[in-house]
């Protein structure tokens, strides 16, 4: 029972994580089931089968809260169902750990990015008029499907920020959208799973405890992505991004101890800079429009005399 709780916890933080941003249920559970020294394929498949569910959940209540478009859902979805089918069998074989290097250069690239045009940018520049089409979501499926089944998570890591980055879509929109498409990867890659894996050695105990707690934690983290300001949700999506390949890249480079300290601290200040800029730029943004609005009453108090 004890377990059971215990693994019903770290599903709940990981699916709030995921729901909030967008990202980190994979990577999260997939680490922790690791660091019990589960193998990384057999712990990828119960991170997915677990996932099933909790996307699920995810996907059903960012509709609910209307933070999907289902014209990208549906483009990002096929895609990243074959891609994560074809990571699954390769992960069956191989390890997906010869990846983190590269993998840890881009994401926190692009999480910089982020991180930097939705705390420092002006708002008019956040969000383009242009939508996403199938040559920019098709290719960032598969490759985003690919990664989350060979490394146990890396759906919303890939695809979350590749789109806020893009500014092509709002952040809830985004991340509503690339939760409800996660729902058709993970089934996808749970089924190779099956059919790649002996699974007689999966602990159930897990799987159940991470689902549990996933879909309570849905509902509540979609609630909060439709409450929070577009500026603060990009800044903590980028931020998250940058901490968590930060980390990862610092590992591959090999640093020592005290750099890795003197590294960590820089970016962790970067980030508390990003978030008083979005605050002020939240603030002047809302007196700018609360002009506009007296402006505009005084205009049609004036065009009625």
């Amino acid at each position: 029972m004890g377990a059971l709780l215990l693994f019903g916890l770290a599903g709940f933080l990981a699916q709030f994580v995921a729901g909030v941003l967008g990202m980190g249920y994979g990577m999260t559970s997939t680490t922790m089931l690791v660091a019990f020294g589960t193998a990384p394929a057999l712990a990828s498949a119960s991170a997915h089968f677990a996932q099933v569910g909790t996307s699920l959940a995810a996907g059903l209540s960012h509709w609910r809260f209307r933070n999907v478009d289902w014209r990208t859902v549906g483009i990002l979805a096929v895609p990243g169902a074959v891609g994560a089918v074809v990571g699954a069998f390769l992960l069956a074989s191989f390890s997906g750990d010869f990846a983190t290097g590269w993998i840890s250069v881009i994401l926190f690239a692009l999480g910089l990015y982020v991180l930097v045009r939705f705390a420092f940018l002006r708002l008019g520049k956040l969000i383009t008029n242009r939508r996403p089409g199938a040559r920019f979501l098709a290719p960032l499926g598969f490759v985003a499907g690919f990664i989350d089944a060979t490394g146990g998570g890396g759906w919303g890591p890939v695809a979350t920020t590749t789109l806020l980055s893009s500014g092509r879509l709002a952040p809830r929109m985004v991340v509503g959208s690339v939760g409800a498409a996660e729902f058709v990867v993970t089934v996808a890659a749970s089924l190779a799973f099956l059919v790649a894996l002996s699974l007689h050695e999966m602990n159930f105990v897990v799987v159940i405890g991470l689902l549990v707690g996933g879909v309570l934690a849905a509902p509540i983290a979609a609630w909060l992505v439709h409450r929070m300001p577009p500026r603060l949700l990009g800044t903590a999506a980028g931020g998250l991004i940058i901490l968590t390949n930060g980390w990862l890249l610092l590992g591959v480079l090999g640093l020592s101890q005290p750099a890795v300290t003197v590294v960590y601290a820089g970016l962790t200040l970067l980030i508390a800079a990003a978030f008083v800029a979005a605050v002020r730029s939240m603030r002047a943004e809302k007196r700018m429009n609360a002009l506009i609005g007296e402006d505009g009453s005084v205009a049609n108090e004036i065009a009625g005399r």
